[in-house]
């Protein structure tokens, strides 16, 4: 296994022919790959200022934070610039059942020469803040406060973190990067979609040295995507129908926005419509179980009337299941 602590970039790549982005910048970047670094997505499409803030982290050591809807791959960006950077990352989800033990270490009792002993076992943040690697902190605004406590330690300039329990300060390695994702950048849950967002501390979201923001993509891209996830639809028939799919759910998002639906279709739903089209045969019976049957049941004649307008069909005529895409 290599020992990250000793590691270090030892090559610089061009943002432009790598990411395909108009930027002259210079990345760092490691020539070879470690157990650690996420497998590369031949067909995932980088926002390119997205892709450019999430670089300056990188590149600068700056504390990024991505913020969007559900869906619209703010984690896989991330991890994506990192697969082409060959650059160690590490993903923690901030759920209600990490706490600050889990980040920071605990006294655990394990066998040493026969013997039962005591001793410190580091959490996540330690551990990586000695080392090249990429920590992204999951929904963010998830947290609970002392666990953001904890955090809010290593996003000061010089990051360094005390360990009371072992009376050690611990000084971030010169390639240590730090990257969050959020759904409300630290609002709460204003608009009733995301459950368990908190308020976050106004002084520890001062501290991102930049945050960016990851939409849906143009109609025209997501089509491409879809595609690219699903080759079957990659034919002219195909392109035709996935349109309408697109057509549907930002008809959704538009409904969200109005107040008229409590639920949206990201692209991540589109996939799997699509993906679940190829199983059933059948788009009206794909997109109830892939989405419709999500939506509350007072929601549930808006989005048929969605699907109406742009396949000319009813929703909820009979299904044929022949195996082709209809």
């Amino acid at each position: 296994m290599t020992d990250l602590s000793v590691l270090r970039p030892d090559r610089l790549v061009s943002a432009r022919e790598v990411f395909g982005i108009d930027s002259d910048l210079k990345v760092p970047a490691f020539a070879e790959r470690d157990e650690h670094v996420p497998e590369i997505d031949s067909v995932y499409r980088f926002n390119p200022a997205v892709t450019l803030a999430i670089l300056a982290g990188f590149t600068r050591d700056r504390r990024v934070m991505v913020q969007g809807l559900h869906g619209t791959g703010k984690s896989t960006h991330i991890e994506q610039v990192a697969a082409r950077l060959n650059w160690p990352c590490v993903r923690v989800n901030l759920d209600g059942h990490i706490s600050r033990l889990d980040l920071v270490g605990k006294d655990a009792v394990v066998l040493r020469d026969g013997q039962q002993v005591t001793e410190f076992q580091e959490g996540i943040v330690p551990w990586a803040l000695q080392r090249p690697v990429a920590l992204i902190f999951d929904e963010y605004d998830a947290g609970r406060p002392d666990v953001m406590f904890v955090i809010q330690r290593i996003l000061e300039r010089d990051g360094q973190f005390t360990l009371m329990d072992q009376n050690k300060v611990l000084r971030p390695h010169p390639f240590f990067r730090l990257f969050a994702t959020a759904n409300t950048v630290g609002l709460g849950n204003l608009n009733g979609l995301y459950h368990g967002a908190q308020r976050l501390n106004h002084a520890q979201i001062d501290r991102w040295n930049i945050v960016a923001s990851l939409n849906y993509l143009p109609r025209d891209e997501e089509v491409a995507i879809v595609q690219a996830r699903v080759p079957s639809l990659a034919n002219e028939a195909g392109t035709a129908l996935v349109r309408q799919m697109v057509a549907v759910a930002d008809l959704t998002r538009k409904g969200f926005a109005a107040g008229d639906l409590s639920t949206l279709m990201s692209p991540r739903t589109v996939i799997t419509w699509a993906e679940n089209l190829e199983i059933f045969g059948d788009a009206a019976l794909a997109f109830r179980l892939s989405f419709v049957n999500k939506c509350d049941e007072a929601e549930r004649p808006t989005v048929a009337e969605y699907f109406q307008r742009c396949f000319d069909r009813e929703l909820d005529e009979s299904y044929q299941l022949t195996g082709d895409p209809k």
